[in-house]
């Protein structure tokens, strides 16, 4: 992909480093979206209640990792397009067909039940994975405005999507509605807005230009699937914790659980987002010499993640060894079991943040570490499940978060080996 010319007569893609206003302009709207969210799941569990609660953290929580499905085409357009001169309309306009295909997928898979069986868990579940994954599709129509250099249209659509949240929350707060109701109405708001942004999207890029597509379809898809499977795989993994909470029982902790993280995605979310702001300049940079100085600088920040987590965990270990102190990490719905979640939610976050910019640099540099992430990210998602089951049945939600941190060492570990074997010069 790196070695394809392409042009379409409007300029290639901007690699100008954002200005500090158009940064801010940019996290209000994105910030907005993230509090209206946080204040969301506040209003609900009094609303409702830990039950009827915990069924909707449970299936928002499963579902979550479908946001990063379409939003994998909007990753490899910004590290693709600065590397490129010619045909940036036909990368644009695939980029849009591969993150549209499995949005209609889900919803009419969502369609289908809640016309069949509109009380089920199925229809509950596949409307919150239209919601997800529909977010996701904003995502990317919004980084292909920033692109083209309209970035207001992205701070206008989740800003937007803002509103939507808080007049839903609202009215479910006073009407008592069910949460598959409250699902069904953030989803139609939500894709009336995505309507209107993919709207203003040049004509060019929603047209399909067959040739040009075909020859780039099998550079950008790999680039596509390699870059998105990391972001998929994680959520997919925390996602699983939620399943270990159901099966033990624990469906009501899965309410403080998903609040808990509303928490640390909140603050990563947005470092996420300042991540992909900045990405077309560090994929324009990260070429030749630069690619192995990121490389030696994500391998440091690895090296750090691996020992901090291994660290808190044997804390934690000795702390379960001690009968007092497994009775404070143990405990439920008291000041103490909230104060150590705190602490669990707040080590599990610096860890997480640490590991995702070190993963960033590592994908920028070329296209043959991408398969390097991508089987560090499997490696979570296989040790996310395990460690939730020794830990979740006894600890809940805090055990859940050591699960989380287990995971992040786990993949720091595992990515870094994987470097440091493709790179001896590190």
């Amino acid at each position: 992909m790196t070695g394809t010319s392409l042009t379409d007569g409007s300029g290639t893609a901007s690699i100008a480093a954002p200005k500090p206003s158009t940064v801010l302009r940019l996290l209000a709207g994105r910030g907005a979206f993230r509090l209206a969210i946080q204040a969301m799941g506040l209003v609900l569990i009094t609303a409702w209640g830990g039950h009827d609660y915990g069924r909707f953290a449970t299936a928002l929580g499963m579902m979550s990792w479908l946001n990063f499905v379409p939003s994998a085409a909007e990753k490899s357009a910004l590290k693709c397009l600065p590397r490129l001169k010619t045909t940036r309309n036909a990368v644009a306009a695939l980029a849009i067909r591969i993150a549209v295909a499995p949005v209609l997928v889900v919803l009419a898979a969502m369609t289908v039940a809640l016309v069949v069986a509109p009380r089920s868990d199925a229809a509950l579940y596949l409307t919150a994975a239209g919601w997800a994954i529909s977010g996701g599709l904003l995502m990317t129509v919004s980084g292909l405005h920033r692109l083209r250099g309209k970035s207001t249209l992205d701070a206008l659509a989740f800003s937007a999507g803002a509103v939507v949240v808080g007049v839903v929350t609202v009215g479910t707060w006073f009407a008592r509605w069910s949460p598959l109701t409250h699902l069904v109405l953030l989803l139609g708001g939500i894709l009336l807005i995505l309507g209107a942004s993919a709207a203003l999207l040049p004509k060019e890029w929603l047209r399909a230009e067959r040739i040009d597509g075909h020859r780039l379809w099998p550079a950008f898809g790999r680039s596509t699937v390699l870059l998105g499977m990391t972001e998929v795989l994680d959520v997919l993994a925390t996602s699983s914790v939620f399943g270990v909470l159901a099966l033990a029982g624990r469906t009501v902790d899965s309410g403080p659980f998903y609040v808990a993280l509303l928490a640390s995605s909140a603050f990563c979310s947005l470092l996420f987002y300042q991540l992909r702001v900045h990405q077309p300049t560090v994929s324009a940079r990260m070429r030749g010499s630069g690619a192995a100085a990121g490389r030696a600088r994500a391998a440091e920040l690895l090296k750090l993640v691996e020992r901090g987590s291994l660290v808190f965990l044997v804390l934690v270990g000795v702390a379960l060894a001690i009968p007092a102190a497994r009775a404070v990490l143990t405990a439920e719905d008291t000041v103490g079991a909230y104060v150590v979640l705190g602490v669990f939610v707040l080590v599990e976050t610096v860890l997480f943040a640490v590991r995702l910019y070190a993963g960033f640099l590592i994908e920028n540099t070329n296209s043959k570490v991408l398969t390097l992430t991508a089987s560090a990210s499997i490696a979570g998602l296989v040790a996310t499940p395990l460690a939730a089951a020794a830990l979740v049945p006894a600890m809940g939600p805090v055990g859940g978060f050591a699960a989380l941190v287990f995971a992040i060492g786990t993949r720091a570990a595992v990515l870094r080996r994987l470097l440091r074997r493709h790179h001896p010069e590190l």
